[in-house]
């Protein structure tokens, strides 16, 4: 068990089980990272800004864009010694030998921990069986070994794109679990609470389909630019400045007598595994179109449920056009009918009038056929404005 260790106050306890429990108990915010290098050795630290620039040498700039409170979209950005990474909740600094990741606590960051640290070792393990017995290695399948000649950048940045994909992935299958059945719920029955329902889901869709936006352009930019990703080259322009050495890659490691080493044999296989030419970036661009596709697909899903939804607002407008049609034409039948009653009325008040005149004398008669006459009228006069608006196309028929 590995005690712990502190330089320049600035590094606590390298147990990982240790570690993450007395990160709890202190609360650990923004500031903690964890570091990782080849060799699959890792450690907690707490630290400042200034420690974290001073180690990977970048700008102050660029380790702004891993601030979780300030909101920097999608980055991937290749540096002289490192790699700036930026994606969603994983912020992470990858240099050739090491990698460091901000927040190991956070839940979304915890997976991605575990996914580096089983790899890493997976790796170590096939490197020592191959140096016990050599002639096995034939016996490796080929994703291993194509794992082993990787650089180590290339692998850190493998198991980030792979989290972030199927993150985005996740969440992408859980948001069309919850939309099918609300749309089909709405279309069947238009109510205040399914129209708030599909509203909130929409709002979710849209922050999610641009997220998986930004992150795809992001690979595509990539992708696009040669120069962009030879810049990812870490190892290449290691080997091309300087000699291979290891003795300051493990600066804020606990001291051991096989660290060095490690670190120096991953190095040299990285760096051996690299050599031609400088422009040549095939196994990046390979790297980076898999995942690539793999987000593509996301953003096609996300673009096909945006789509249904748009399908079902455009069929619950027509149902409500249709619903409003119909109240347009009761009013035509309610307004037809108003105005014969009203004619009927016009009558019933001329002779209801209390006004003497000679021609009302000994005409009680009369009384039934002015009734008789003028209902029949109104109804033929209503049945023409009906027969009229039916010719017209206002009323269905």
């Amino acid at each position: 068990m590995t005690t712990a260790t502190r330089e320049d106050g600035y590094v606590v306890p390298a147990d990982p089980s240790n570690a993450v429990a007395g990160l709890k108990k202190k609360g650990a915010g923004s500031r903690s990272w964890i570091l990782m290098d080849s060799s699959g050795q890792e450690i907690i630290l707490d630290v400042d800004k200034y420690a974290i620039m001073h180690r990977v040498q970048i700008h102050a700039r660029d380790l702004r864009i891993l601030d979780p409170l300030l909101s920097y979209p999608s980055t991937i950005l290749g540096r002289e010694r490192a790699i700036v990474l930026n994606l969603e909740h994983i912020k992470a600094i990858i240099t050739s030998e090491e990698v460091l990741l901000r927040d190991p606590l956070d839940d979304n960051v915890v997976p991605v921990v575990e996914d580096l640290r089983r790899r890493l070792r997976s790796i170590n393990g096939n490197q020592e069986d191959n140096e016990v017995g050599r002639e096995f290695a034939v016996h490796h399948d080929g994703e291993t070994g194509e794992e082993d000649d990787s650089p180590f950048e290339f692998r850190a940045l493998e198991v980030a794109l792979e989290a972030i994909c199927s993150y985005l992935s996740a969440r992408t299958i859980e948001l069309e679990t919850a939309v099918y059945p609300a749309l089909d719920m709405l279309t069947s029955k238009i109510s205040s609470r399914n129209l708030d329902r599909v509203r909130k889901l929409k709002s979710q869709m849209t922050r999610l389909i641009a997220r998986v936006l930004k992150v795809r352009d992001e690979l595509e930019q990539l992708l696009d630019d040669d120069d962009d990703m030879a810049d990812l080259y870490l190892s290449r322009k290691l080997a091309s400045a300087s000699p291979v050495s290891a003795s300051g890659a493990a600066g804020w490691f606990l001291a051991s007598p096989t660290v060095g080493s490690r670190i120096s044999k991953a190095s040299r296989q990285s760096i051996a595994t690299i050599r031609g030419d400088e422009n040549d970036v095939e196994e990046l661009e390979m790297l980076l179109e898999a995942y690539f596709m793999q987000i593509d697909s996301t953003f096609n899903k996300l673009n096909t449920l945006r789509e249904y939804v748009d399908n079902t607002e455009d069929y619950i407008n027509i149902q409500l056009d249709n619903h409003r049609n119909q109240l347009i034409q009761l009013e035509l039948f309610l307004s037809s009918g108003t105005v014969c009653l009203s004619i009927y009325s016009l009558v019933a008040g001329i002779f209801g009038m209390n006004i003497p005149y000679t021609w009302n004398d000994d005409h009680g008669y009369m009384f039934k056929w002015v009734v008789i006459f003028t209902g029949f009228f109104c109804a033929i006069l209503f049945v023409l404005i009906i027969s009229y608006a039916r010719a017209k196309g206002l009323v269905g028929s």
